[in-house]
């Protein structure tokens, strides 16, 4: 289990004349973060410092692009952090307003623009899980369905060949739990792959 945000948001915030736009994304995977932070770059082209910071399953990582050591990638991982997040980006662009802030005022800056973002956003809690798929013979789908509402398990698909193959979503524990359940399941694990829930 753990918190991240539940959609994508933005804030933005005016320095001593220079204006900060920070935009919080939930990404489920480091590509994705990274395809992220160049939509950003290639939306704002024209400011000076596109910095980022996130943590994706746990890896992390962040920018200060162009900004003084420290001011501004470190002080957004060390939000998320603080907060307790994952599976988050945080990009902030600043568009230099003509007067200089100091590695202090912009530490401050940086960090006050991702706040801002992290305030209108809704925290959730996810977890990681997976998805699977199970062959079942046509009569047992009723009580297979009766089974997945009954524990929380999500149904997402049904391929209908010579018997049914069921494709599930659910945590580790909830999977365990079907599989000592009174359905009569003829193939499991004909696929597996992590996803997050």
């Amino acid at each position: 289990m753990f918190k991240t945000i539940s959609s994508n948001v933005s804030a933005e915030i005016i320095e001593k004349k220079s204006r900060f736009i920070a935009n919080a994304f939930y990404v489920s995977s480091k590509k994705e973060a990274e395809d992220k932070i160049l939509e950003i770059r290639k939306k704002f082209y024209d400011s000076k410092h596109n910095c980022y910071a996130y943590i994706v399953n746990d890896i992390e990582k962040f920018s200060d692009d162009g900004e003084p050591s420290g001011t501004a990638g470190a002080p957004l991982l060390k939000l998320i952090k603080n907060n307790n997040l994952n599976n988050i980006l945080i990009v902030v662009t600043r568009y230099f307003g003509g007067i200089l802030l100091g590695t202090g005022g912009l530490v401050r800056a940086y960090t006050d623009a991702g706040k801002k973002t992290l305030e209108k956003a809704e925290i959730i809690d996810k977890e990681y899980g997976i998805r699977y798929s199970v062959e079942i013979s046509y009569n047992n789908l009723k009580n297979l369905e009766y089974i997945c509402k009954k524990i929380g398990i999500n149904i997402v698909k049904l391929d209908y060949k010579v018997n049914i193959i069921v494709t599930l979503e659910s945590n580790i524990d909830k999977k365990l739990e079907l599989g000592l359940s009174n359905v009569e399941i003829l193939n499991v694990n004909i696929e597996e792959e992590n996803i997050i829930i």
